[in-house]
């Protein structure tokens, strides 16, 4: 088993701000990625009173075997969700908000309707916030894509995770070629959103391969490019087969923009939604 390097260590999180932060979402019964997925981020990011939500429950029915998000038979989708978020954001004064979600393959419209009624209900308390929606592949139903999409959040976001060859090993229930293309879709029904997508490292993958992607996301029109190391959440979970260095990551940052990219975060500790108020600040500037 590798050891983590030092540059992947973090000091212990300020266990008040993770109170504090807890003790909201539990009142509003919410759940946060940050939380669910053994985020190496936390501490800070509810220290600075931001976070990630994920909506329609903690349970996944997926098997993804990088993720640590629970998984099994979800229960019934929470009819107060969508209000619950719109309030925990307003009480946070957050003026970028990002939700997700866990993939609910067994919902019809793969919960496409219940992101759409929470960004509704999250606009509607926060007019000034800017939004961005980090969605599952919804099975390629594009119809419910564009349900979420005629919402026009700011940023859609859905993410690549590896490269195509380790898709059967890392994320054997999904097809990258659907993953590209939804990301194709979103342009093709509002070419005025944004569109997003990451990337973990560490996992096997060539350099090749990920310049591969990149120029792949490129031509599905794709504005953002995330890059982190992946970090085993279990022993149950695929190992880390590669700590990345931090100046290969700033060489594929690098190479990103030199291909077009209009914003990319690169870095070992780089997470899909990690400061992502910087991705639409950037680019509004732009």
């Amino acid at each position: 088993m590798l050891s983590r390097p030092d540059w992947l260590k973090k000091k212990a999180p300020d266990e008040r701000a993770l109170e504090n932060m807890e003790e909201l979402l539990a009142g509003l019964s919410l759940h946060t990625v940050c939380e669910e997925a053994d985020c190496p981020n936390i501490g800070e990011c509810f220290a600075c009173r931001t976070a990630t939500f994920m909506i329609m429950g903690n349970v996944c029915t997926r098997g993804c075997r990088f993720c640590a998000v629970g998984k099994g038979i979800p229960g019934p989708l929470d009819p107060e969700e969508p209000e619950n978020v719109a309030k925990a954001v307003r009480v946070l004064g957050l003026r970028h908000i990002v939700i997700t979600s866990v993939t609910r393959d067994d919902l019809p419209d793969g919960g496409a309707a219940h992101f759409a009624r929470t960004l509704h209900a999250v606009r509607g308390l926060n007019p000034g916030s800017t939004v961005e929606l980090l969605i599952p592949d919804l099975k390629g139903d594009w119809n419910a894509l564009r349900v979420i999409a005629d919402g026009r959040p700011d940023i859609i976001n859905h993410n690549t995770e590896t490269v195509p060859s380790l898709y059967p090993e890392v994320r054997p229930q999904a097809v990258y070629e659907r993953t590209v293309c939804l990301l194709k879709k979103v342009k093709e029904i509002n070419g005025g959103i944004y569109t997003k997508s990451g990337l973990m490292l560490g996992l096997g993958e060539r350099e090749t391969e990920v310049e591969g992607v990149m120029h792949d996301l490129l031509e599905a029109g794709c504005d953002i490019l995330t890059l982190g190391q992946y970090l085993q959440p279990s022993p149950d979970h695929i190992p880390v087969r590669e700590y990345v260095r931090p100046e290969q990551f700033d060489k594929y940052r690098d190479m990103a923009l030199d291909m077009g990219f209009k914003y990319v975060a690169a870095g070992p500790l780089v997470r899909s939604s990690y400061r992502a108020a910087d991705n639409i600040g950037a680019l509004k500037r732009s």
